[in-house]
């Protein structure tokens, strides 16, 4: 797709696409005034929708400019394995019995914390299970913290403060919480294998930075909204420990599925097997299962095929501002791009450039991970997690400027924390 209307028809496309998310709310407006085609509205007010919509626009489009084979070619040359990964494992983790036990490993570490179980039981959604989303993968990381808060910090009437600055630390959080390892983070899965980067290259150069900056972002969230947190750690019926407990051995069968989904990651055929086997399971043993999250992970996946079909006509002018920078720009520039495309994108121009210097490489993964949270597009889990939590804010909707401002003081502590220590 080298013709040069092509390339600004996708560009423009996509910068519409990146306006669109930032005007939901206007069409939640357009659905209350507008009752005979409220649905429609309501469709294009969902963010998860958007990407997918204008996907479909630019298809169109590339049927009507280069014709059915090359446009039909276009969308069958693009790699839809993390979408359909994103959704296995966000159904696969927002289980009963994998939230029960996320739920008890944290209330059993909160009581040896020294405050209050409140404010304890929220600072480890907040540092431990996004640091988790290293082993687990941060998708897995994304839906098990999502579906906590909103099961124990917002099933109460919260200030907007809360609310944004809660999304926005757990969102950069997540995001560099999962640079531990090679294969948890999708900007670094991009490039870990041709760069050589190992599990002790990962843990020395990004893994305790990052892990400092999640417990510094965690704390300072903490500490910014003690007063409100006592009702994080009371349980009532909408808690994931207000319901039967479910028998150990059902609990390990779903850790099973979960680690085989994880291990199977890059391999779509296997791990889509293993998902509709485990929806079998889960349907033969429902008197220990929640209904499964099928609706949120598929907007999710649908709004990540979106924007790989979408995204995948931006190299043309994303490569060469990317490249156009040193080691030290490099940073700044791919945090600020993160913020209008997806991180993992990023990574995977600068893999395809020889003769990087490791000083860029690990600057232009550094910056990717760190504008992780700027952004519900940001980052892939990101969808996930306001998929699961949006219900819990005005009209529905997150308001991006208010999730920009809430994750603008951890992305600057991931800054500090990558770029001077």
């Amino acid at each position: 797709m080298t013709d040069p209307i092509v390339q600004w028809v996708a560009a423009a496309l996509f910068a519409i696409a990146v306006c669109h998310t930032f005007a939901t709310r206007f069409f939640e407006g357009l659905a209350h005034s507008h009752p005979r085609h409220a649905g429609i509205f309501h469709l294009l007010g969902e963010v998860e929708v958007v990407f997918g919509f204008w996907a479909m626009v630019l298809v169109l489009a590339l049927f009507a400019l280069v014709g059915s084979t090359d446009a039909i070619a276009y969308v069958e040359s693009r790699n839809f394995t993390e979408p359909l990964f994103v959704f296995a494992i966000m159904v696969v983790a927002g289980t009963r019995p994998i939230l029960q036990l996320a739920d008890a490993a944290t209330r059993y570490v909160a009581r040896f914390m020294p405050f209050a179980r409140g404010p304890a039981t929220y600072f480890l959604i907040l540092a431990f299970v996004p640091l988790l989303g290293s082993f687990i993968t941060e998708p897995a990381a994304m839906t098990l913290a999502a579906l906590m808060l909103r099961d124990t910090l917002f099933r109460q009437t919260l200030s907007q403060p809360l609310k944004y600055v809660t999304l926005g630390t757990l969102f950069v959080n997540i995001s560099i919480g999962g640079t531990l390892t090679p294969f948890a983070a999708p900007p670094v899965l991009m490039v870990a294998s041709k760069w050589n980067w190992d599990i002790w290259f990962m843990l020395g150069t990004f893994g305790w930075k990052a892990a400092l900056a999640v417990t510094v972002n965690a704390a300072c969230a903490t500490l910014l909204f003690r007063k409100q947190l006592d009702h994080v750690a009371q349980r009532d019926e909408g808690a994931a420990g207000a319901v039967p407990t479910v028998p150990w051995v059902v609990t390990m069968m779903h850790i099973a599925f979960l680690a085989t989904v994880v291990v199977f990651a890059h391999h779509p055929a296997i791990f889509m097997g293993v998902l509709l086997f485990f929806i079998g399971y889960c349907t033969a043993y429902p008197r220990h299962q929640n209904p499964l999250i099928l609706r949120e992970a598929l907007l999710v996946a649908f709004f990540l095929g979106g924007l790989v079909v979408l995204g995948g006509l931006q190299r043309w002018w994303l490569e060469p501002v990317l490249m156009g920078m040193n080691a030290t720009t490099v940073f700044f520039g791919a945090t600020a791009l993160t913020a209008i495309t997806d991180n993992a994108a990023l990574t995977y121009l600068g893999s395809l450039v020889e003769g990087l210097s490791d000083e860029f490489k690990v600057a232009l993964v550094a910056g990717a991970v760190t504008g992780g949270g700027l952004t519900v597009i940001a980052n892939a889990p990101n969808p996930a997690g306001a998929a699961i939590l949006k219900e819990k804010f005005t009209n529905q909707t997150i308001n991006p400027l208010g999730l920009l401002i809430g994750a603008l003081p951890p992305t600057l502590v991931a800054v500090l924390a990558f770029r001077v220590l």
